[in-house]
């Protein structure tokens, strides 16, 4: 009986333990359950995660595509943004400038504002294929009309003083207006070459008739000064009943007619004081001094002012803005276009500069096209000036005064040389073609009228000589050392050999005038005195001379030769007194006259 109750006691114990493990085994089952459910659920989520994480990285892939799209983009519009700006600044035109020349008169803010219209012009008629250039061509076009009209008014009233009045200074017009504004009219020479030819025309007439006015006036009164002074020219052989004159007469305040340096010129008021007189190399002087100012200061305005302009300078077009393709980054604003642009630039920076240097051949022409214009000007005036040039050799006046007028032509004609005054120098030219003959003429005179006092003088078989006084031959010597003087004094480098030619053939007439005078006389001792006087005589007239004003250097070879002759002259006439015999008092007396006049020569010689 324990022993069933015992059994079903443990029985009863172990139903119990199979409830509980089975409540056990269904509460594990339910978890099982609720795993597997779980693990379905994360598997769908990661499932879902991993396509979420596909679509995200294509779209990180995709923004990545774009931003490299837009770093393109953005290097592009940093390479275009300076020349577009460029660009804008060249094809945009101020208010202002518009304003200047449409609502003001030219004055001198034009200035300015031609030279950057001028830049404007030039900036549009390079990219006349940028459509905005085209826009802006017309509105352009207006204003270059205005402009060129505006300026042709200004520049047509500042020739009216010149037009109205002769006294109106021409030199201050042409530096305080059309120098100034010489801009202005260089602009009418890039853009409106019509006008600016109207405009050279109407100063070619102005001018032209100023000049011709002024020289008319003035070669006229020098033209009365001159007609109150006349001078014969005296020969040097005829002598007539004339006295000796004590010393050399050389008037040395002539002489200096022919520098530039000196007294002042001659005015044209001073030919009303009908007591007023002047030599005439002294009014030639003046005339071609005021002739030299004149000419050479128009030519050099000339130059300044109608000279053909360089070309301005154009900056090169700047490359059409546009987006680059993001396939074409590299290509469009890499190596290949800057290379392209940069071989651009070179090539239009050489033709501009080609251009802006003109040829010899555009050089040539162009000097002949200025050149041109001097002489339309100043033909009436080099016309008046070389009339009066003509009166003043015509009857030629006297050898001296001849000379000075030839020296004061060719310093005025190596002046104008100097100021590069070309037209000037073939004017200056003509008048020495014409007063060189002249004096040789006159030259070639005083030796025949020497020559036929000295045939005059002398006797053969077959003619009878003329007496002559020893005061017509000191008159002679007196004539030849005046000349001899004033030749030294205007001698240049260039005329030394002629002048001093012709001095020697008039020095061999002199001497052979000397020695026939002396061969008279029966006594041989009194004709070896007589020659030995003579020859004191001249060569006293000759050291007494202007050397020391004049300054030249054969002047001063013939003083020293002369300061040591003359000490000699008296020693050797006394020892002539208590010689041995005639014979010998002779020899030394024709050694005494040869050392004077040989030292009394043009060229003396420089060995002892």
């Amino acid at each position: 009986m324990s022993q069933q109750t015992t059994d079903q006691t443990t029985l009863t114990i172990g139903q119990d333990d199979n409830r509980e493990r089975a409540k056990n085994f269904v509460e594990l089952h339910d978890q099982v359950s609720a795993s597997i459910e779980l693990l379905d659920s994360l598997e769908s989520f990661l499932g879902t995660f991993q396509n979420d994480l596909s679509a995200v990285s294509g779209q990180i892939s995709d923004l990545q595509a774009r931003s490299k799209e837009f770093e393109g983009r953005l290097q592009g519009r940093k390479r275009i943004e300076r020349p577009l700006s460029q660009l804008l600044s060249d094809l945009s035109i101020s208010p202002d400038l518009v304003t200047t020349i449409l609502d003001t008169p030219v004055a001198e803010p034009w200035i300015a504002v031609i030279e950057e219209f001028q830049q404007k012009l030039q900036s549009v008629k390079v990219r006349s294929r940028v459509k905005a250039a085209r826009d802006l061509a017309e509105l352009v076009e207006g204003l270059r009309i205005a402009a060129a009209t505006k300026i042709r008014a200004f520049f047509q009233a500042a020739m009216q003083p010149i037009r109205t009045s002769i006294s109106t200074n021409m030199h201050v017009l042409q530096s305080s207006v059309f120098l100034k504004y010489a801009p202005l009219y260089a602009f009418l020479q890039r853009h409106a070459k019509t006008v600016a030819q109207e405009i050279q025309r109407a100063y070619i007439g102005c001018a032209k008739l100023y000049y011709e006015t002024g020289f008319r006036r003035y070669t006229r009164s020098l033209g009365y000064i001159k007609t109150r002074t006349i001078e014969k020219s005296v020969l040097i052989g005829n002598v007539g009943n004339e006295p000796g004159i004590p010393g050399p007469f050389v008037d040395t305040e002539r002489l200096v007619h022919a520098k530039l340096e000196g007294s002042g010129t001659t005015l044209a008021y001073m030919a009303d004081d009908k007591n007023h007189k002047e030599p005439m190399e002294s009014l030639f002087r003046s005339a071609l001094m005021v002739l030299l100012d004149n000419a050479c200061a128009e030519y050099l305005f000339i130059v300044k002012f109608f000279r053909e302009p360089a070309d301005i300078p154009a900056a090169p077009p700047s490359p059409m803005p546009r987006s680059p393709q993001p396939d074409r980054i590299g290509t469009d604003f890499g190596s290949e276009r800057g290379g392209t642009t940069s071989k651009r630039m070179s090539i239009i920076s050489v033709a501009e500069s080609n251009q802006g240097v003109p040829t010899k051949e555009q050089e040539k022409e162009q000097r002949a096209m200025l050149d041109g214009i001097w002489k339309q000007i100043m033909e009436p005036a080099t016309q008046f000036c070389k009339t009066f040039a003509e009166s003043c050799l015509e009857p030629p006046p006297p050898i001296v005064p001849l000379l000075t007028m030839v020296r004061m032509n060719e310093v005025v004609l190596a002046e104008s040389q100097k100021r590069d005054c070309a037209p000037l120098e073939t004017f200056l030219l003509g008048l020495r073609l014409t007063m060189w003959p002249i004096f040789q003429k006159e030259m070639n005179a005083q030796v025949e009228s020497l020559k036929k006092m000295v045939d005059g003088a002398g006797s053969g078989y077959l003619m009878r000589g003329t007496t002559l006084k020893d005061s017509s031959i000191q008159l002679v010597c007196q004539r030849y050392a005046a000349l001899f003087t004033s030749f030294v004094a205007l001698t240049g480098e260039d005329e030394e050999a002629m002048l001093f030619s012709n001095l020697m053939r008039l020095r061999q007439e002199v001497n052979r005038l000397i020695i026939t005078q002396a061969g008279k006389m029966k006594d041989p001792a009194h004709s070896a005195t007589y020659l030995a006087t003579t020859y004191e005589i001249l060569l006293h007239n000759l050291s007494v001379g202007p050397f020391i004003m004049v300054a030249l250097q054969q002047a001063q070879v013939c003083l020293s030769r002369l300061d040591l002759i003359l000490p000699l002259i008296p020693r050797l006439r006394q020892r002539l007194r208590t010689g041995d015999n005639e014979k010998k008092r002779l020899d030394r007396l024709n050694v005494v006259n040869a050392l004077i006049f040989q030292y009394s020569s043009p060229k003396p010689a420089i060995n002892d």
